[in-house]
């Protein structure tokens, strides 16, 4: 522990806030950029992939200018409050991290380049922070939908880390689990920076690529 600073921790069922049965707000129906719909249901063909790399904003414009992507929201997963608001998640007391749903063509893109986007955009090493971005709501996750993305996931892992530790990094810290609900975040999250193009992104990297290919490339469909 540094100085001064307390490391955060992840609450417990028990001990998180109750939230609330529906959303405390309502979703915008179009993506500021790409124009489509940002609730489901989505095209028939289309996939779902869940990241979390830190601050929201940064995240999700990196994801949204990949090709083959077909829109993108950000939200909160992988806690316990039901339909929480950003204060109650920045509260840490949630358990939610800052996420990116990205809804792709698995006939335009795969999984695999999105699992390389992702690892190459934030440093998956820090635990419950990105950068100067300081808390469980800043961690490294993602939030699997079926076994296919589960094991390129892991294999993706597995194949970043001795790269990362040759160039000095510690050992990843990514959270890799099943996706739970997903809440989107409040309307003025959705394509902040297309909306405040000067605004704070908080999304950097490692400058680490990992020179092979990821994982296998099993077929990856939305559940």
């Amino acid at each position: 522990m540094l100085f001064g600073h307390r490391e955060p921790v992840l609450p417990t069922p028990a001990q998180a806030l109750p939230g609330r049965e529906a959303p405390a707000f309502p979703l915008p129906e179009h993506h500021t950029v790409l124009g489509t719909r940002l609730a489901a249901p989505y095209p028939e063909g289309l996939a779902v992939a869940d990241f979390a790399l830190g601050c929201f904003w940064g995240a999700e414009r990196r994801f949204w200018q990949a090709p083959g992507v077909w829109t993108t929201l950000v939200g909160y997963q992988g806690g316990h409050t039901p339909n929480p608001t950003y204060e109650e998640v920045c509260s840490g007391r949630t358990g939610h991290t800052e996420a990116v749903r990205v809804v792709y063509d698995p006939a335009a893109t795969t999984y695999e380049a999105l699992l390389k986007l992702f690892w190459e955009s934030h440093d998956p090493t820090q635990g419950f922070r990105q950068g100067n971005d300081r808390g469980t709501q800043y961690r490294s996750a993602i939030y699997t939908h079926g076994e296919a993305q589960r094991a390129a996931a892991e294999a993706s892992r597995d194949a970043y880390q001795p790269v990362l530790t040759a160039s000095g990094f510690g050992p990843i810290t990514t959270e890799i689990a099943p996706a739970g609900p997903f809440h989107a975040a409040e309307p003025y999250h959705q394509q902040y920076l297309a909306k405040n193009p000067a605004g704070y992104c908080g999304i950097g990297g490692t400058g680490v690529s990992c020179p092979v290919g990821v994982a296998p490339t099993p077929e990856t469909t939305q559940e």
